[in-house]
């Protein structure tokens, strides 16, 4: 069992770049990537997207991939000469017309603009995109890994609660079986005899028995205890799968609710009602860990 919570984290590098990548994953209803990388690798985001898919099923995943550039081996510096010949032949005549000849320093004009990118320019060659592939797709791989991993161990936590919880479900569903059985009798029993107090001799057994079984049939939830011990053990077999078994749970448990509910209904019995809300309770507590649940 997982957990849709948890963070992984890897890096891989060469010569020329370190490519860092972090993973991080929250409850969601599907699988939700939201991928954030650098334009230079934008033609890797579905091969990103497939490597993750791989091993993550359920939940809301941020990808966060970081280039680094350890050399310069990709820069190029570009001088705009035709706009430098421009401003030094425009700042002589200039300057000659208003202040007759003088001469014009030129290595101070280039001293003065070579930090402005209109004459001074700094390029990024492109990428190389094979070398920035087998590193993005080792360290997403890796950061998969660990976040996957970091998802199992929580998953472990959630599985020994479900597990407690659904322990306590069944003894409580254990006990209420036991204590419907007897009530049923002594139902029956009480019913008999106040018809009898309240008829005499005068009572018709076989009007006495069909209106006892219609009472009984009302309040009956023999067939809600039979389906909620067949749901539980549903439930056991679910929590020892390998698999994704986040919706399948969730299902489980609302049909588990839905039976609780009607037995809660049908019966009138104040003991049968403290059943229902102490079975309610630990659903309610299942519940919210299966929403953690990939």
């Amino acid at each position: 069992m997982k957990s849709m919570t948890g963070f992984g984290k890897a890096s891989a590098e060469n010569s020329d770049y370190q490519v860092e990548v972090e993973i991080k994953s929250v409850n969601h209803r599907f699988l939700d990537l939201q991928i954030r990388n650098p334009k230079q690798i934008n033609e890797l985001e579905n091969k990103i997207r497939q490597t993750i898919k791989k091993t993550i099923q359920r939940g809301r995943v941020e990808v966060f991939v970081t280039i680094n550039e350890l050399a310069d081996t990709n820069k190029e510096v570009v001088i705009h000469w035709p706009l430098v010949d421009k401003l030094v032949t425009e700042l002589k005549r200039e300057a000659a017309a208003r202040y007759g000849e003088t001469e014009l320093a030129v290595a101070n004009v280039l001293e003065q603009i070579v930090t402005v990118p209109d004459y001074v320019e700094v390029k990024q060659e492109k990428s190389d995109t094979s070398q920035l592939e087998t590193l993005v797709t080792k360290a997403v791989s890796e950061a998969t890994l660990a976040l996957n991993k970091s998802r199992s161990q929580e998953g472990s936590g959630i599985l020994a609660v479900l597990t407690e919880n659904e322990q306590a479900l069944l003894e409580q569903l254990t006990q209420l079986k036991k204590f419907n059985t007897t009530f049923e009798q002594t139902f029956k029993e009480r019913f008999e005899q106040k018809l009898q107090d309240y008829l005499g001799a005068q009572v018709d057994q076989e009007r006495l028995l069909t209106e006892m079984a219609l009472l009984i049939e009302r309040g009956d939830i023999n067939e809600e205890l039979d389906r909620l011990f067949i749901h539980l053990k549903t439930f056991a077999g679910i929590l020892q799968k390998n698999s994704a078994v986040g919706r399948e749970l969730d299902f489980l448990i609302q049909e588990i609710n839905r039976e609780i509910n009607t037995i809660g209904s049908k019966s009138n019995a104040i003991e049968i009602k403290e059943f229902v809300v102490q079975m309610k309770t630990i659903v309610e507590k299942i519940r919210e860990q299966v929403q953690n649940v990939e």
